[in-house]
């Protein structure tokens, strides 16, 4: 089998019995040929179907169609290969906001048969440092906004730098024919590396094929959003982040429908959009749609048909909020970088508030304990996945096996499974406090203060204790944060406890003006720890 001339990949991939095991690969809609470069599927189909000229990237200022993002694509491609010397196999690492031309090197890397390290606008020149080491990527290729901290790198395995708006890449694509031959690679090629955001240690690298991008377009798709060519998806996770290149190019461009990009997507410039813009689909964190929700009076968001939450769980009241002002019901959802995308969630026939959902087409799940036994209904416990796609870490054999058990993977998460197949989000592996003996969930606590009328966003952490193992601590954020006070923490707790297991009350509360979050949204929950 023909592999690529750079094997760094294939050399660090998991050994065969630390892989996951795969299911439903043998559906019609999941098989693949064995010969397989998912951009054939996402970009040249439209023009080979007749239909460049539909558009399919839009911004504030931009409108391209499918035919400009294809010949874009391919003069990159063979600037890629030409003057950056790329072979079959090298990795390039892409640093950009989300516009088109991040979009347009994107799928210039895999038509040139490179994988593509997408990586997240805030990074600063230690962190890529580390990526670009650990991945050994020979390619940068960045927005030239961007490029004060990529210039302070200094890598051995970095050779070339390559800058679009203010740089050279325009100049290198203007000679360049606007047609390409794809690479021709193997469905089980990688084609795209993830880095996951871990808190301690060297990050991970999650490996994944050409067949895995394909799968997913197939999976929460047709289950979840039923999206056809009219649809105009837009959202907040930046596209190095899978949540955001699934549900911002590839579930859209599979579908031949369009997409929104947006650099900085506040909440107001979210809903600008979506009211100019018709958008009808939109992907974005479950703290985002609490504040949208603030502003719904301010805009018109009727061409809104799907919302879709992901990155953390989705609190039950944000849910009702929502729903009570738009009529519109937020499909959550959970995915893991390990498994691209999303793998258990909703659609309008099953939808349960407060409940995850169920595994998707192409997917499996258990709720296990620590041994591996599968747990009875409502029992909470470890959650086990396998499906169409599988962790898949380079080069860290003891984190594989951490991940993957007897072919299963486990996300780190507490579920519960309810008697009708429902899953139920517990808690994360490390958001579990002890206390006084008691198990306490962080999600269940910040999900009763998030109805507090006063309580705009909250986050819960266990503080270590002498007498009690462990205190519940709440940082939360007021929609007045002028109001804190000593009296307002302790009226808090008072009506906590009277509203929920007073076990459960925050005995600590912290006033803050803002949650440390990341770049998707996600409250980064050890920064208050």
């Amino acid at each position: 089998m023909k592999r690529y001339t750079d094997n760094f990949a294939y050399d660090n991939l998991p050994s065969e019995e630390l892989l996951p095991q795969y299911s439903f690969l043998d559906l019609p809609q999941f098989k693949r040929p064995e010969s397989l470069n998912c951009v054939e599927n996402l970009l040249d189909i439209h023009i080979k179907n007749g239909n460049g000229n539909a558009v399919c990237l839009r911004t504030f200022s931009e409108t391209w169609t499918y035919q400009d993002l294809y010949d874009k694509a391919n003069q990159i491609a063979h600037v890629l290969v030409d003057d950056l010397g790329l072979v079959s196999g090298n990795r390039v690492l892409l640093r950009s906001a989300n516009n088109p031309m991040m979009v347009a090197c994107w799928f210039a890397i895999i038509k040139a048969g490179g994988i593509v390290v997408a990586t997240m606008p805030l990074l600063r020149a230690k962190e890529l440092t580390t990526i670009i080491d650990c991945a050994e990527i020979s390619i940068a290729i960045a927005d030239s906004d961007l490029a004060d901290e990529l210039e302070l790198v200094t890598a051995p395995s970095l050779k070339q730098k390559c800058y679009y708006r203010n740089g050279d890449l325009k100049q290198l694509m203007q000679s360049k024919p606007k047609d390409f031959n794809n690479y021709s690679s193997n469905s089980d090629d990688v084609c795209i590396i993830g880095f996951t955001s871990g808190t301690t240690g060297l990050p991970k690298m999650t490996a994944h094929f050409h067949r895995d991008i394909l799968n997913i377009c197939e999976a929460f798709p047709n289950y979840s959003l039923q999206p056809t060519k009219e649809d105009i998806f837009t959202g907040s996770p930046p596209l190095g982040f899978t949540f955001g290149l699934g549900g911002l190019v590839l579930f859209p461009m599979y579908f031949g429908a369009s997409t929104f990009l947006i650099e900085k997507p506040s909440p107001d410039v979210l809903l600008q959009a979506i009211e100019r813009f018709k958008i009808t689909i939109c992907f974005t964190a479950p703290t985002a749609w609490r504040i949208l929700t603030t502003k719904l009076t301010e805009y018109d968001v009727s061409s809104l048909r799907r919302c879709v939450s992901a990155g953390e769980t989705l609190p039950i009241q944000v849910w009702e909020d929502w729903y009570k002002a738009t009529g519109l019901k937020i499909i959550d959802g959970i995915g893991a970088t390990e498994m691209l995308h999303i793998f258990i969630s909703s659609n309008e026939e099953n939808r349960i508030p407060g409940a995850t959902g169920l595994p998707i087409l192409g997917y499996e799940a258990k709720i296990i304990d620590e041994k591996g036994k599968e747990l009875a209904a409502n029992q909470p416990g470890r959650l086990a996945v396998r499906g169409i796609t599988g962790c898949k870490y380079l080069n860290r054999e003891e984190k594989q096996k951490a991940y993957v058990e007897e072919g299963w993977n486990i996300t780190g998460d507490i579920f519960k499974k309810d008697e009708k197949g429902y899953y139920w989000f517990v808690a994360r592996g490390d958001d579990m406090i002890i206390s006084s003996g008691y198990n306490i969930a962080a999600i269940e606590v910040e999900s009763v203060l998030l109805t507090h009328e006063a309580v705009l966003e909250c986050a819960v952490v266990g503080l270590p204790d002498t007498e009690r193992g462990m205190l519940v601590c709440a940082h939360i954020v007021l929609k007045d944060t002028f109001k804190a006070s000593d009296e307002l923490a302790k009226s808090i707790q008072l009506w906590f406890k009277e509203v929920a297991a007073p076990y459960k009350y925050p005995r600590v509360i912290h006033f803050r003006e803002c949650l440390p979050k990341t770049e998707t949204g996600k409250i980064q929950r050890f920064k208050l720890k």
